[in-house]
């Protein structure tokens, strides 16, 4: 089996958001699926291990925000690599508390939705909540974020607590030989994209990044850095 045809199925980007009383959280996803038109229903899975499920358990609503294709790594980094139990994600980050209560992240979202739960499904390691949506709105006029975008074109990769993370994902494909992988988030830095979001142009190499460069992802500095070229060798 190969898992890389896993890729080929079509996701977007999304944070997925509740709230526990007045406690808020949210985290990124890339499985929303719309199931019915009438009533307009949509589905998320959402694993176990994260505190979001906790709070869409408890209070029974969610929101959805679709991400633009210009998100900066940093904010996916501090809704998909960060836990809620550590750091409080909306932090610094515009939002607004919709008719469910959810909270409803505005920056980078070109549309967003909130629903209430109708039903939910056990699937093992997550659970499918339906919800049936209450609101929803556009608010940027620009491409969304799919989920081949992100991996392919910003270098991002997949949280283990991902629907769609692969154990397979050390055995990179399509990168430099110089590549170097986080050793927090898996995130690569492939010296022919760069990092544009930090100011580095392409085919800068690993050693030249300032001593300061940090994971655009989930902020790690230099020192966290693994060269590929030896996963390669001892795969």
């Amino acid at each position: 089996m190969n898992p890389i045809a896993f890729y080929k199925i079509s996701y977007g980007l999304y944070v997925i958001s509740s709230h526990k009383g007045d406690l808020l959280n949210g985290q990124i996803a890339n499985t929303v699926n719309q199931v019915t038109a009438e009533p307009a229903q949509v589905a998320i899975a959402i694993n176990h291990d994260n505190l979001t499920y906790e709070y869409i358990k408890e209070s029974q609503v969610f929101s959805a925000s679709v991400l633009s294709q210009d998100t900066p790594m940093p904010f996916i980094g501090q809704f998909g690599f960060k836990s809620g139990r550590v750091v409080n994600k909306f932090e610094n980050i515009e939002y607004r508390i919709g008719q469910t209560g959810a909270p409803i992240a505005l920056d980078n979202t070109v549309a967003f939705l909130e629903a209430k739960v109708v039903d939910s499904m056990n699937v093992g390691t997550h659970t499918i909540f339906v919800g049936e949506v209450m609101d929803t709105d556009i608010l940027l006029d620009q491409e969304p974020l799919t989920y081949a975008y992100y991996h392919l074109v910003k270098g991002g990769k997949s949280p283990k607590n991902a629907p769609t993370y692969q154990k397979s994902q050390m055995e990179i494909e399509g990168v430099s030989v110089d590549s170097y992988k986080c050793q927090i988030c898996g995130y690569v830095y492939d010296p022919k994209n760069g990092d544009p979001d930090a100011g580095i142009p392409s085919m800068t190499p690993f050693e030249e990044l300032p001593e300061d460069w940090k994971c655009p992802i989930c902020g790690a500095p230099k020192d966290k850095f693994d060269s590929t070229k030896e996963h390669r060798i001892t795969a």
